[in-house]
C-alpha cells in the first residue's frame, strides 16, 4: 500500500480522468472532504436499492460492480481498477443504487458524501461546480452511446439472439459506475 500524502493524493486526482479540469488548488478544496476508506476483499461497498450517499474514486485495489437478477444469481457487470470512478449519480440526486459494490481484494478508495459535497456547491465553490460539470459529460456520453447502440437495434435487422446479447451488453455497460 502507497503512503498517502497531500501532493501524492493531489496528483493521483489530477490523472484521474473526472479530475483532469482542475488545477492543484482547486483540488486541494475538494480533497478537504474526501475520506479515505481501506478496504478487505468481500467487503461490500453499497448494496443495490441503498440511498446514494457518497461517489467513490479507486485509488488501489479492484472492486465488483455486481447487478441482483429476477431468477438466479447475482451477475458481476464488471470490474474497476484504478483512477475509476463510480457512484457519481448518487452524488447528483441521492437515487437508490442500481448494482451493489463490493471490494474484490484488499484496497483504498476516497470516498466523496453527497452532504459534504452538496455543502461545497451550496457554498459556491468553483472546484465542485466543475466537478459536476464533469459528470454531466461522462453521464451525457454514456447516455449518447446507449442511445445509438438502441437506435441501430431496433433500426437494424438483427436475429433475436444477437438483439438479446445486444440488449445485455448496453445493460451491462449502461449500469456499471451506479
Amino acid at each position: 500500500m502507497s503512503a498517502l500524502t497531500l501532493e501524492g493524493i493531489i496528483g493521483f486526482l489530477l490523472d484521474t480522468p473526472m479530475f483532469a479540469g482542475l488545477e492543484s488548488d482547486e483540488l486541494t478544496q475538494i480533497v478537504h472532504i474526501m475520506q479515505v476508506q481501506r478496504v478487505r476483499g468481500g467487503q461490500r461497498i453499497f448494496r443495490e436499492g441503498e440511498t446514494g450517499d457518497a461517489w467513490y474514486v479507486v485509488y488501489e485495489g479492484e472492486v465488483s460492480v455486481m447487478k441482483e437478477q429476477a431468477l438466479g444469481p447475482s451477475q458481476e457487470l464488471a470490474l474497476l481498477g484504478k483512477q475509476t470512478c463510480f457512484g457519481e449519480m448518487a452524488l447528483i440526486d441521492g437515487s437508490p443504487r442500481s448494482a451493489a459494490v463490493t471490494a474484490v481484494g484488499e484496497g483504498t478508495l476516497f470516498r466523496f458524501a453527497k452532504r459534504d459535497f452538496d455543502g461545497l456547491l451550496a457554498d459556491g465553490n468553483l472546484s465542485a461546480f466543475k466537478l459536476v460539470h464533469e459528470m454531466a459529460k461522462v453521464l451525457c456520453e454514456r447516455q449518447r452511446r446507449m442511445t445509438n447502440r438502441l437506435t441501430n437495434m431496433v433500426t437494424g435487422p438483427l436475429p433475436t439472439e444477437q438483439m438479446l446479447d445486444e440488449l445485455r451488453q448496453v445493460a451491462e455497460e449502461h449500469s456499471v459506475h451506479e
